[in-house]
């Protein structure tokens, strides 16, 4: 695979998996489901467990398309030895100045844990779905809820952090 096909491939993951993830955290609050999914499941209910699946897919390869030939060093400095570059984009960020978007600082370590975050969520809410109607399933979803939440605040994170640089090209 050539770079330039290797780069249409991640961008288009990267539009599919953003665009299932904001449909799921859109209609999250609309899904009825605790234990199992109940009798009474509705297209919320269903569609939720398919653009979770689709995502799970999708997001484990974006994030393998992500992390490979050395990629995981950008999205997890500190794993690199490279926790410096965050220290240094968070120290900048108190004197007013802008973290980079290259070379593995703050930004990129937000990617990174949003990845995983977006991992741990889809498989989470997998296992609450395999496990439902046992007692495993509770605590499935509770860890789906959690997971679920915190790849909800650093999408955010993400987006701001994508918008003050679009703001910054921009002028």
């Amino acid at each position: 695979m050539t770079e330039r096909n290797r780069e249409a491939l991640v961008n288009r993951q990267h539009a599919v998996v953003a665009v299932l993830a904001t449909w799921l955290v859109v209609t999250s609050p609309w899904v009825a489901m605790l234990a199992k999914v109940p009798k009474n499941a509705g297209f919320l209910d269903y569609a939720h467990i398919v653009a979770g699946i689709l995502a799970m897919l999708v997001g484990t390869s974006y994030t393998i398309m992500c992390v490979r030939d050395g990629g995981w060093r950008i999205c997890f400095p500190w794993a690199a030895g490279n926790g410096g570059a965050v220290g240094r984009d968070l120290a900048g960020l108190l004197l007013g100045r802008m973290p980079s978007a290259e070379g593995g600082g703050l930004f990129a370590m937000i990617e990174g844990l949003l990845l995983v975050a977006l991992l741990a969520a889809a498989v989470s809410g997998a296992a609450w779905v395999l496990n439902q109607g046992t007692d495993l399933a509770m605590a499935w979803r509770d860890y789906h809820v959690l997971a679920a939440r915190t790849f909800t605040g650093l999408l955010v994170l993400h987006v701001l952090a994508v918008a003050s640089h679009l703001l910054d090209f921009v002028r």
